[in-house]
């Protein structure tokens, strides 16, 4: 029991902080939206054009501008306050799935104005994506930084697990708009977590000075380093061809097993499980090193794998449930291992790099994977996904062994706190 105790205090230990339980919490109620609207905006793609291909098209407009502007985004976000910047970004964010939600709902929505859409809605992300990161860490301490990250990686996962739930049943019977104007609206729980916050409990980074040549710096910075570089590498690897769930999942429902937008929602649904229970492990994390993010690329390759191979559905979302284990625990190593391993100046910008590496990628993999889907088979998308996992899991391989470059052998330890240290600092 008292083992028990001690896990959990481990795990929700970023929960105690105020500034970090609201933002938790407003962000818990957005992602669901957020997710709701990824669904619905897949489906209503599928819907007006029946085409992968275009589905791909859509959400490489969605992830190009992170390709194109995240670097200089990174400039910007190390020079702005990042809880103003996030006033901004989240408002404008609720602002474009208010719109494209009125014009589903009222049937004038065509497919060029679900492109704009896509396109607007990666401008604002390409900010907010690096801010939401870094924030993190200006709301806990640095020793819980990898504890946040998880759970944020829950939070995101458990949204994941609900919100194409709810909107597998709004789209089977209200309709697909109504997904968008549900997640405008949750944006306010996220701005309201942002006006309770106590400024004086914030760790705010400061600002960094306006200066010339600021990009090429974080360029140089992460070249010098091995440790940010290499992970950078695995990341671009796995970002480009295996996270293109929003692409292959709607062609593996549709086409494969010959199902509708809950059988859709139910993919999603299995890998948002998986993850949570993945990003519950990480937050009990004790330490973290670069091997442990190779073997997470391992898991997660070999994982899609037996995904490409499920016979049924049922079998598939099994084995759903363990890609959403294994990536969520890559994704939270790479990004802990990003954040704790740069300066506070420089943090911004090498977040903004994971981002480009993340999400921007998607410009690139997407139509390739979707061109994949439609014209091989949605089972040879995932297993091209699962190929560039295991790809970057040779990468790390090759890094650690070449040890008189010190590459990313380098250990990034987070220490967690014990009982007795946890009790001082509470009296």
């Amino acid at each position: 029991m008292e083992t028990m105790r001690s896990y959990g205090k481990r795990t929700f230990a970023s929960l105690k902080i105020r500034n970090y339980r609201l933002y938790f919490i407003g962000q818990a109620i957005s992602l669901c939206g957020t997710w709701m609207q990824i669904i619905a905006q897949s489906w209503l793609v599928l819907k007006i054009t029946g085409s992968g291909a275009s589905l791909g098209f859509v959400i490489a407009l969605q992830f190009l501008p992170i390709l194109l502007l995240g670097p200089w985004a990174g400039v910007v976000i190390d020079r702005m306050p990042k809880r103003k910047l996030l006033y901004c970004t989240q408002t404008a964010a609720g602002f474009l799935a208010l719109m494209l939600g009125v014009l589903v709902v009222t049937g004038l929505v065509q497919l060029w104005m679900v492109e704009v859409f896509a396109l607007c809605l990666g401008v604002v992300n390409t900010f907010d994506n690096p801010t939401r990161q870094t924030f993190v860490q200006e709301m806990v301490s640095k020793e819980k930084l990898a504890n946040a990250v998880s759970l944020n990686s829950t939070q995101v996962n458990l949204a994941r697990a609900v919100g194409p739930a709810i909107a597998g049943i709004l789209i089977a019977t209200i309709g697909i708009g109504f997904c968008f104007l549900l997640n405008a609206f949750s944006y306010i729980a996220v701005l309201t977590a942002l006006v309770m916050m106590r400024e004086n409990e914030l760790h705010a980074t400061p600002p960094a000075p306006k200066a010339k040549g600021q990009m090429r710096e974080g360029f140089r910075y992460v070249r010098s380093s091995p440790i940010l570089r290499n992970t950078l590498l695995m990341m671009a690897l796995v970002g480009t061809f295996t996270y293109e769930f929003n692409v292959i999942l709607p062609l593996f429902a549709r086409f494969t097993f010959h199902g509708g937008a809950r059988t859709y929602a139910a993919l999603n649904t299995a890998i948002g499980i998986g993850s949570i229970v993945g990003a519950l492990i990480s937050a009990n994390r004790k330490k973290m090193s670069p091997r442990e993010l190779v073997n997470a690329a391992f898991y997660f390759g070999a994982a899609m794998f037996i995904a490409a191979l499920a016979p049924n559905i049922v079998l598939a979302m099994g084995a759903m449930v363990l890609v959403g284990l294994f990536s969520i625990n890559f994704l939270s190593l790479s990004n802990v291992t990003l954040q704790l391993g740069s300066a506070s100046e420089m943090r911004g910008r090498v977040m903004a790099l994971w981002s480009v590496a993340f999400l921007g990628s998607t410009p690139i993999g997407g139509p390739i994977i979707g061109w994949i889907g439609e014209h091989m088979s949605p089972r040879w998308g995932l297993a091209t996904g699962a190929i560039a996992a295991l790809a970057a899991a040779c990468l790390g391989i090759w890094a650690l062994k070449k040890g008189n470059s010190q590459t990313i052998s380098t250990e990034v330890e987070v220490e967690a706190e014990t009982e007795m240290e946890e009790d001082v600092r509470i009296r």
